[in-house]
């Protein structure tokens, strides 16, 4: 079965989200801890959890995609910023955790012309300072196009930070489809190349969650605009190939293009339809 669903607003609690997710014949979603622009964020209520565990029952095995707010910079060259990021990471993991064993992703950072090896060390050092080996949070790094001083474009820039954490059995990978194909990852053809570098770089363990997005840009763009499935430069059929994957196809996928609860729910359709027939085909 497929699993699927989008990004929902996290200002009613997890049970408005639940039943939203629902509504659109989503089994999973992703939400901001906080305003993604913003630095505030309100107690998580144990009795919205309560109320959203039992409506959530029958999918609870699937896990949520909470994401940090786009504000952060773990590699940024001031220390108050770098603190900021930090102590937000720090206290959105504390939160979750009243929401075991979901996942929290974040973008990795800008390192603003200090290098990129000099934002692999700042993010390492973050990372092991916020991840507590007892966590039932698992935290991802998210691949991202490149834009700038982005870092995070390439497999290895990701291996590089994996390879500074004390406990990287605790962190993983999210794979923005838009993103990687702006960063030069040929997915639309290349998709089974693409996934074995990443196994051979990462290790496709390490591969969590998938946001799918179609691209406004054409491939190695370093852009990263987000298009509706089908109305981009990767297109719909690579997108169904994507969903229908055999390394991918058990993971919860993410869709962050810019449409309203109505446009989702017809990408949530088209991709049901698109795994249904093929496993039609498989049977």
């Amino acid at each position: 079965m497929l699993h699927i669903g989008c990004h929902l607003s996290s200002s009613k609690g997890f049970t408005a989200m639940g039943k939203t997710a629902l509504s659109i014949d989503g089994d999973t979603f992703a939400f901001f801890t906080r305003n993604p622009r913003g630095s505030r964020s309100k107690e998580i209520d144990p009795a919205d959890v309560a109320a959203f565990r039992e409506l959530w029952a029958p999918n609870m095995a699937i896990p949520l995609v909470a994401h940090a707010p786009y504000t952060l910079n773990p590699c940024s060259s001031k220390p108050n910023v770098r603190e900021f990021a930090r102590q937000t990471l720090a206290d959105d993991l504390r939160k979750l955790e009243i929401v075991p064993g979901n996942y929290y992703n974040m973008h990795p950072g800008n390192h603003l012309g200090q290098g990129t090896q000099v934002g692999i060390v700042l993010i390492g050092e973050i990372l092991n300072e916020i991840i507590d080996p007892s966590m039932h949070t698992t935290l991802l790094l998210e691949t991202m196009a490149g834009k700038g001083t982005e870092m995070g474009r390439t497999f290895e820039e990701l291996r590089a930070i994996l390879d500074r954490l004390e406990h990287p059995e605790k962190v993983g990978i999210c794979l923005d489809t838009c993103h990687i194909w702006d960063g030069g990852y040929d997915i639309v053809h290349d998709l089974d190349g693409v996934l074995q570098e990443f196994d051979d770089v990462l290790g496709i363990e390490k591969l969590k969650a998938i946001h799918l997005n179609d691209s406004k840009n054409p491939l190695g763009a370093a852009k990263d605009r987000h298009e509706k499935l089908g109305q981009g430069m990767i297109g719909l059929e690579a997108l169904k190939r994507v969903v229908n994957h055999p390394a991918l196809r058990d993971l919860p996928f993410i869709l962050e293009t810019p449409n309203d609860l109505g446009g989702y729910a017809e990408e949530i359709r088209t991709m049901r339809e698109a795994r249904e027939k093929a496993e039609q085909l498989t049977d």
